[in-house]
């Protein structure tokens, strides 16, 4: 059974990459705040999915502080919606003790506590309409194919996408029978900027594997939400839980690590 087409939705991370593609795959319907660091960025965004009687507002900060986070989850409340999108989200290649100290914190604030924060402060409104005869409520959390296995040279980026596969898991769980659907979508390497922000050339492997197209993923995570609670998108992308399965933990660290160490620096940083 299809899902009805949520009658508003918030994203983060829409200035670009996978939140520009959520943006672009709902429904002309669909009204939507959208959030990022660029409001410029955001600004185009915006204006290319306005339509005439379509709500779109933006909400520029940085998650990394906690009063842009309080902010948004203000503006979010207000803006009433049926679906969650926090997927804003960034990791940095290198050793824990050689990064900085605000790129190692950043990630779990951003990765981490944002999520947190908005859907506690979001899921019990949006609850409470579904109850009241309102749109069934959605929540999608990103988290990565990484949050499978522990990754030397990402190992904070790694752990906090595990945060977010085994938090959107739970709270699936918690909310079984309740009027609210969960997805955690474990993507793999994806054509955002994500690989530029994180000070990489480019994935493990090189360019063995194309790089998969966020509309492609992003419009199989809305499919997917209210049929399952994990999605792995791509045939390739799924022998990473499987072998994270099967293989003595140990081994498979190594084998990631030796991975990892391959990965040649390049693209900026953040």
């Amino acid at each position: 059974m299809t899902r009805p087409a949520p009658r508003a939705a918030v994203i983060t991370g829409a200035s670009d990459g996978l939140g520009a593609a959520f943006a672009a795959a709902l429904p002309a319907e669909t009204a939507l705040l959208l959030h990022g660091r660029s409001a410029s960025k955001l600004a185009a965004v915006a204006e290319a999915l306005t339509r005439p009687g379509r709500r779109v507002e933006v909400v520029t900060g940085d998650l990394m502080m906690p009063a842009d986070r309080k902010a948004l989850a203000e503006a979010a409340a207000a803006f009433q919606p049926d679906l969650l999108i926090p997927q804003a989200g960034f990791g940095v290649l290198g050793r824990v003790v050689d990064n900085l100290p605000t790129d190692e914190t950043g990630m779990v604030l951003v990765n981490c506590l944002a999520p947190v924060e908005l859907v506690h402060a979001l899921l019990p409104d949006m609850l409470a309409r579904a109850r009241a005869g309102g749109p069934r409520a959605g929540v999608i959390l990103v988290a990565s194919v990484a949050a499978f296995q522990p990754l030397a040279r990402f190992a904070t980026y790694a752990a906090s996408k595990a945060f977010d596969l085994a938090y959107a898991e739970g709270l699936a769980e918690e909310m079984r029978g309740d009027p609210v659907d969960v997805l955690a979508l474990c993507p793999g390497a994806t054509r955002t900027g994500f690989f530029a922000r994180a000070n990489m050339a480019g994935p493990p492997g090189g360019g063995s594997r194309p790089l998969a197209d966020p509309s492609q993923v992003a419009r199989a995570a809305l499919a997917a939400l209210g049929r399952q609670t994990v999605l792995v998108p791509g045939v390739a992308n799924n022998a990473v839980p499987l072998a994270a399965r099967l293989l003595p933990r140990g081994l498979a660290r190594r084998l990631a690590g030796a991975a990892m160490a391959k990965v040649s620096a390049g693209g900026g940083g953040r």
